[in-house]
């Protein structure tokens, strides 16, 4: 019994001092094996590798017939121009190229250069800057096919004004056409009305707007009489008060037995149509005494008016007026 006890205890001994000098060997040579004892050369870099359109260009079963040719090609200076043609990549013609907005970046990098480089120039004082009506957002988002925000574009149009405000006998070229790219083609302030001239007949023709109504009148030296679509005005307008405003400018500068009247009116109502006439009448007035605006603007009848008959809402009974709140 004490002999198997004895016997199997040094086997145990034996197996333990042999698993631990296994494992110490194993970790001595892997030690050994990752940190070399001998120095090592310098680092360099690897060499750059040549793309091309083959597919196996890296696969290990390459013809020798290609690989020859290939080390051929590098000494011809067409090949190696046409291998540097495949490898350039294509440079943008600005750096806005990357961005979302590229050509307005551009737009605003070119006006904020200008800005700075002509800041010191003289001025002119506060709203005395040139009138000038720059193109709408909507125009330029056409014109650079870019979805422009209008916080944006607004500044945008911040440097055009401050730019635009350099005295006019100073602005440099530069800004001038840079300014003039922005501008619309047709600027309202320079917009002047035709003049009304009189005819050899002595007639003065104009056009009258009220509404949806437009009249087109004749007005002539004459004895006070009035035609309107070839009827009397007492025949064509029922209400009294239709009928003072048809001459009103007349009657408001004594003039209402000195010219007749010949009009021709469509469209809308009785109103509308006998303030037509008497914008068409005042207009041509105008043309045979200049010196009577002064009388026709007090009378009210220099311009046009803009109102309109404001459009019926949903929910309510005309445009503004609401049905009357029932409790139950």
């Amino acid at each position: 019994m004490e002999s198997n006890l004895v016997r199997n205890g040094c086997r145990r001994a034996v197996a333990v001092c042999q698993t631990a000098s296994r494992r110490r060997t194993i970790h001595q040579s892997s030690r050994c094996r990752a940190t070399p004892i001998e120095r090592q050369g310098d680092i360099k870099a690897a060499p750059p590798v040549r793309l091309n359109k083959d597919p196996n260009q890296f696969g290990r079963g390459r013809p020798r017939a290609q690989l020859v040719e290939n080390e051929d090609s590098r000494n011809d200076p067409e090949s190696r121009q046409r291998a540097m043609l495949r490898r350039i990549r294509i440079v943008p013609a600005s750096p806005s190229y990357f961005t979302a907005t590229p050509k307005y970046t551009d737009d605003l990098l070119e006006l904020t250069a200008l800005l700075r480089k002509y800041q010191t120039l003289p001025t002119l004082p506060r709203g005395e800057a040139p009138s000038v009506r720059w193109k709408s957002r909507d125009l330029y988002k056409i014109e650079t096919q870019e979805n422009v925000r209008a916080k944006s574009y607004n500044t945008l149009v911040e440097l055009l004004k401050r730019l635009n405000y350099i005295h006019p006998s100073l602005i440099p070229a530069e800004v001038t056409e840079a300014l003039d790219r922005y501008k619309r083609l047709v600027q309202p302030h320079l917009n002047t009305p035709n003049p009304i001239v009189i005819d050899q007949y002595g007639r003065a023709k104009a056009v009258g707007r009220r509404k949806s109504s437009k009249a087109a009148v004749y007005l002539v030296e004459g004895d006070g009489q009035c035609l309107i679509n070839g009827k009397k005005l007492t025949d064509f307008f029922g209400r009294m008060h239709d009928r003072e405003s048809a001459v009103w400018a007349l009657k408001a500068t004594q003039r209402l037995d000195k010219y007749n009247v010949w009009a021709l009116v469509k469209g809308g109502g009785t109103t509308g149509q006998a303030e037509a006439i008497t914008l068409g009448v005042a207009k041509a007035l105008l043309a045979h005494e200049p010196a009577l605006k002064p009388a026709l603007r007090r009378a009210g009848v220099v311009k046009r008016d803009p109102r309109r008959v404001e459009r019926k809402k949903p929910g309510k009974l005309k445009a503004r007026k609401m049905p009357a709140w029932v409790k139950r």
